[in-house]
């Protein structure tokens, strides 16, 4: 009986452990940009991604934003990719002319609901770090775009 209920133990933790992995995992998407193009997940297979979920009307994203540019920036000799994921606007709201206004030039896509949901993104801003190999690293809610977490998360997927 002992024996029995070893089994079922390691296959209940095989099962559990395995799930975990599935979910650390970033959900597929396909998403277009403001103009129409077309992006997926699949487009970053291999490099590190930064996810930004975020609305034009959200002050706090607002204030994140210029801290993302930045580690952007800092970045831009590697494979690290940042791409913005509107959600939740209003009617006639223009994302991707807000971000422009805004001095901010990473790209955004569009009507991004459902991603948000496949993610469980709470609220705007919501920062997912998705490390080389797809899996989902550090979720965020900070605004504070000098928050040394934030760069530290970049350095991290990128070595990932």
């Amino acid at each position: 009986m002992k024996w029995v209920n070893s089994l079922l133990l390691w296959c209940l933790l095989s099962v559990t452990l395995q799930a975990a992995e599935v979910l650390n995992m970033a959900p597929d998407f396909t998403l277009a940009e403001p103009l129409g193009k077309i992006h997926t997940l699949a487009e970053y297979k291999g490099k590190p991604l930064i996810l930004h979920f975020w609305a034009t009307w959200c002050p706090y994203c607002k204030k994140l934003q210029p801290g993302l540019e930045s580690i952007a920036n800092t970045y831009k000799n590697t494979d690290l990719q940042l791409v913005g994921i509107s959600f939740n606007e209003n009617e006639g709201a223009m994302p991707g002319q807000t971000l422009k206004k805004r001095g901010i030039h990473f790209p955004t896509l569009v009507k991004g609901e459902s991603v948000a949901k496949d993610y469980g993104v709470p609220g705007t801003p919501t920062t997912v770090f998705i490390n080389r190999a797809g899996e989902i690293m550090w979720v965020t809610n900070i605004s504070d775009p000098h928050d040394p977490s934030l760069n530290a998360a970049a350095e991290f997927i990128l070595k990932k």
